[in-house]
């Protein structure tokens, strides 16, 4: 039994102590206190199971006396422990949820846009209650082009209208020429079409004259002039019918360079060139009367009427005793390779640009300048506007290599709501005539690879796939923000070492390459020919749309695509190569 003045102690001391509990220094002191408990605890569970702790030669199991103290604490701070551990649990399996349900929707987007490749599904609103979507709530696809639209006013622009007259080649751009006019806009349409008598210039050329070769807007204006002729059936209109050339070992570059010799040649001798049998148009992707023809790809190089009239005095003597029409075998193979380019310009090769790089040093002059401007010109002409087919195939390979991006990004902009929130809204006048009328998206800055090998040795010095990567650091170190590169090859192994370079965000078209020392021809053979010729013309567009270009002089692809650079307005995003053309 304890002594009256022990318990007489403990009861003033007992006291005290609750009136202390009830200051406000005292419970901030206990709050803190019991925050030094909980951070202490948390310490000691992650060295220790539970049990006896020992730390030197104090056991926190010895000190009995404060063993409810301890229960009541170990009650406080379990419980604000477990809610603090909870709560930051709960907001990272929220923000898991959060980036699961982000990953979830692109993946939905870019499945429906993959769908609308195709044009089927695109009517079917069955396709997209599936998805619980309906047309008007899915986002456009800002990497994807309006082929069908695209196709239909291009035809618009690249016909002649009542009687004879100019396309509506104005300042008016792309969608804005089919804007309804109001009753009161007679005079803007009588300005208008002022401006098309006077011969405004063709729209398939972007920038001045100065972001591109000399008399490039003016060139091309005059080769259609004179490619659509106002009346095919006139007896002064002469012919020259050629069919691509298909002899062994041309390859696509050898091909389209040809036809640029034998555009020349009309152009000097004043005829309207027809071009026939086109074989890597011969596939089952080529429609109707598109098979094995140029239109397959790209818009037809002169009229349909006379197209028509040429096929027709084919099977005339008289026309090809007189000279109304000539054919390939009319010419040598020296004139139609090497033969005078066209001087009705003048010689505005003479005064190009210095902005092509060889081994460190600015290209001034080289011996071949004229044929160089000229395949430029030629190849643009020809290229000038892409069909529906090959529209479509240049939206499926922008899909396949960026369309999982676009779809983060259009996602990024519509918030949490889509697709519950659907975007039920009517387009804009803004977006259905001016905002339609810019290019497909692409990550930009991009910058486009062509390297050649293989058997290409023969012909020209190749360089390593470090050379070019050299090149493309070079340009990075002047443009800090390029970290994206179109790789264009047919080799296996430089895919394989373009791993290497992590710093880069590499694309390419997903195609079997070659492995090893595989002709080219043989290569090809292998694909099939939809393929092989698909493939390269994918690549070839996407080259001349890159910010930058790094390639190879010596092959007669990049000389090409150098050729849609210079008059596609890029003369000043320059051009590294790892040789010179072998006939500088």
């Amino acid at each position: 039994m304890e002594a009256p003045s022990q318990k007489s102690l403990e009861k003033v001391v007992s006291q005290r102590a609750l009136q202390m509990s009830s200051s406000f220094p005292c419970q901030i002191c206990v709050v803190c206190f019991l925050c030094g408990v909980c951070l202490t605890s948390l310490f000691l569970a992650a060295l220790t199971t539970f049990g006896t702790f020992e730390f030197g030669v104090f056991s926190f199991a010895g000190f009995s006396t404060w063993n409810s103290t301890t229960q009541m604490i170990n009650m406080v701070t379990s419980e604000d422990c477990d809610y603090k551990a909870k709560e930051t649990e709960g907001r990272m399996n929220s923000q898991k949820i959060d980036e699961r349900s982000t990953d979830e929707k692109a993946s939905l987007l870019y499945s429906v846009w993959s769908a609308l490749l195709n044009e089927s599904i695109v009517q079917d609103s069955e396709f997209f209650q599936r998805f619980g979507l309906n047309k008007s709530s899915v986002p456009k696809a800002p990497h994807f082009e309006n082929c069908k639209l695209n196709t239909q006013l291009n035809k618009r622009l690249d016909a002649r209208g009542k009687n004879g007259r100019f396309p509506p080649w104005t300042v008016w751009k792309g969608f804005l020429d089919i804007y309804p006019p109001s009753e009161t806009d007679e005079q803007m349409r009588y300005l208008r079409r002022q401006a098309m008598s006077k011969g405004s210039y063709p729209p398939w050329i972007t920038g001045s004259d100065e972001d591109n070769y000399p008399f490039t807007r003016k060139v091309q204006r005059d080769i259609w002039s004179q490619q659509h002729p106002s009346n095919c059936q006139d007896p002064n209109v002469r012919f020259l019918v050629a069919d691509w050339e298909r002899l062994p070992g041309f390859g696509m570059g050898g091909q389209i360079a040809g036809m640029c010799g034998l555009l020349a040649i009309a152009i000097n001798e004043k005829r309207v060139l027809v071009t026939n049998y086109y074989n890597r148009a011969d596939h089952d992707g080529c429609k109707g009367p598109h098979r094995s023809s140029w239109s397959c790809y790209f818009f037809p190089e002169t009229s349909q009427e006379c197209q028509d009239r040429a096929f027709e005095l084919m099977g005339t003597k008289e026309a090809w005793e007189n000279g109304t029409i000539t054919g390939k075998d009319n010419y040598s193979s020296k004139e139609i390779w090497v033969g005078p380019t066209p001087r009705v310009w003048g010689n505005p090769w003479s005064y190009l640009q210095p902005t092509t790089e060889i081994n460190g040093s600015l290209i001034a002059y080289h011996r071949k300048m004229d044929r160089r401007w000229w395949r430029a010109q030629a190849v643009r002409y020809l290229m000038r506007f892409q069909t529906e087919y090959t529209c479509g195939l240049l939206n499926v390979e922008r899909h396949a290599a960026f369309g999982w991006e676009a779809a983060k990004m259009v996602l990024s902009g519509l918030g949490q709501k889509w697709p519950e929130d659907g975007m039920n809204k009517p387009r804009s006048d803004i977006e259905e005539f001016v905002w339609s009328n810019h290019k497909a998206w692409i990550p930009r800055p991009l910058l486009s690879l062509h390297v050649r090998m293989g058997d290409k040795a023969c012909e020209m010095k190749l360089a390593e796939f470090e050379e070019y990567m050299r090149l493309a650091d070079r340009i990075r170190q002047q443009f800090p923000h390029l970290n994206s590169i179109w790789l264009s090859t047919e080799m296996q192994e430089v895919i394989e070492k373009s791993n290497l370079y992590p710093h880069w965000k590499f694309y390419y078209t997903n195609v079997r390459r070659q492995v090893g020392n595989t002709t080219m021809a043989t290569y090809e053979a292998s694909l099939g020919r939809e393929i092989s010729t698909n493939y390269p013309m994918v690549n070839f567009w996407m080259a001349a749309e890159a910010d930058f270009f790094v390639g190879a002089l010596g092959s007669t692809w990049c000389f090409l695509i150098d050729g849609m650079r210079n008059t596609g307005g890029k003369v000043m995003a320059g051009y590294l190569s790892v040789n010179k053309d072998r006939f500088w």
